[in-house]
């Protein structure tokens, strides 16, 4: 998934979807059968394999030469994958088409697997940031619902309250509260106050 301008313009750190990419390089193997793309779904997968086992070994980074492995093997496979996607050549006859010249969707993933490297692989880099974006979109996901059964919200408070209420009730969850028992509390005055993190 390309991380677009409207979101780059936030100042913090970015991370992309690797089930996303999975699901790219699949389609490529598939469609193109090119090798690298293949390739590089193990090796992202494998790699979500050691930081799980590291978490679970209750360590808080992989082995910098397993890093440096992982590094390399990854750059290693784009450069193939680039090799395998050259741009066309144009005619020297040909009229220059206008903007940028039409690319595949495995040119393209390419691109975004070089320029993106470190936001790619922040998995890695640093235990708190996921994989994937799964749990961020399945917190959208209500209000999407929300949007398309009922067309949105009749006014900016009533949104701002639904989205403060679904927020609560995620962040409860994610820290393994019991969202009954929670909300419970919030209408005897004794809310339970999550952990920022």
């Amino acid at each position: 998934m390309y991380l677009g301008k409207s979101y780059t313009q936030y100042e913090c750190d970015h991370a992309l979807c690797n089930a996303h990419h999975l699901r790219e390089l699949e389609f490529i193997y598939e469609r193109y059968q090119q090798v690298w793309a293949e390739e590089m779904g193990i090796l992202l997968r494998d790699l979500k394999q050691q930081v799980d086992h590291a978490k679970d070994q209750g360590e808080a980074t992989l082995n910098p030469d397993l890093v440096q492995w992982f590094e390399e093997r990854y750059q290693m496979l784009v450069t193939a994958g680039l090799a395998a996607n050259p741009l066309p050549d144009l005619r020297p006859d040909a009229v220059k088409p206008r903007g940028r010249p039409k690319q595949s969707p495995a040119k393209n993933l390419l691109d975004r697997l070089q320029q993106h490297q470190s936001q790619v692989l922040a998995f890695m880099h640093d235990f708190r940031v996921p994989f994937d974006n799964n749990q961020a979109e399945r917190d959208l996901r209500m209000m999407k619902l929300k949007q398309k059964i009922s067309g949105g919200f009749r006014s900016v408070e009533g949104a701002q309250m639904f989205g403060r209420i679904r927020g609560y009730i995620s962040t409860l969850k994610k820290q393994g509260f019991n969202v009954l028992d929670a909300l419970k509390q919030v209408f005897l005055s004794n809310p339970t106050i999550p952990q920022p993190e």
